[in-house]
């Protein structure tokens, strides 16, 4: 039976995800696990928390436990290409923020020579979950601050033009998964445009419920399992 990590950063996402399912709770190196049994295998969410540090941790815990898959999911913003209320899945994501600022701009760490921020998803997996919900593929990005204006948006665009979506914690569980030498992709409900923050745009019960939708498409049947790539493959 497949085993598959599901990794949210709030407990509103763990919660679509898991919706109308029998779940059980139990502890796992510090962390509240809900289970669930499903047609695709055997299924553990986790909240892990908002950010890149958070859910590196949550996910590496998590991992002590052994999986076939981790999927990063939750809800997103969205840039130019995806609908509010609809889904994209990552075929990349990247560490949008991680770097330094310079006379010139901001450098990221790719740039520096710091090593890489853009990392493959596994490819079969997330053509499963493109296939299964619908979804637009295309890179999101993980941010450490969230953009909230229209210039860090415009300029988000430029340096990553084909970014679908921006989050916080996608590269984080990416990271953790290529250690454990586990298949990761990261699947995302658009809630808002990427750009100035106007709560009364937000659209978050549309978004997990269409997360919901999701999930329940994704877990219909047994998930399609192939051998994992190792971090160096992943890297760019």
């Amino acid at each position: 039976m497949t085993r598959l990590l599901v990794v949210t950063a709030a407990a509103a996402e763990r919660e679509a995800v898991l919706s109308g399912r029998p779940v059980a709770i139990g502890m796992l190196a510090g962390l509240e696990v809900h289970r669930a049994t499903t047609a695709a295998g055997l299924l553990d969410v986790v909240c892990g928390g908002v950010g890149p540090v958070a859910a590196a941790v949550a996910t590496g815990c998590a991992l002590r436990n052994g999986y076939d898959a981790v999927i990063a999911a939750g809800i997103a913003g969205g840039f130019p290409g995806a609908e509010v209320g609809g889904m994209v899945v990552a075929d990349t994501v990247i560490h949008a923020d991680l770097g330094a600022e310079t006379a010139e701009g901001f450098s990221s760490m790719a740039e520096l020579g710091w090593g890489p921020v853009r990392f493959d998803t596994d490819p079969a997996l997330a053509a499963e979950c493109g296939r299964r919900t619908g979804a637009r593929t295309g890179s999101i990005l993980t941010v450490s601050t969230v953009t909230g204006s229209q210039h860090r948006a415009d300029q988000l665009r430029t340096a990553h033009p084909d970014a679908l979506a921006e989050a916080m914690e996608g590269v984080a569980v990416h990271q953790a998964a290529a250690r454990s030498g586990v298949r990761f992709a990261e699947l995302r409900a658009i809630s808002n445009r990427v750009g100035p923050r106007d709560r009364s745009a937000w659209r978050i019960p549309e978004a997990l419920s269409a997360l919901t939708a999701a999930f329940a498409e994704l877990l219909s049947a047994p998930l399609t399992t192939s051998p994992p790539r190792t971090e160096s493959e992943t890297a760019q």
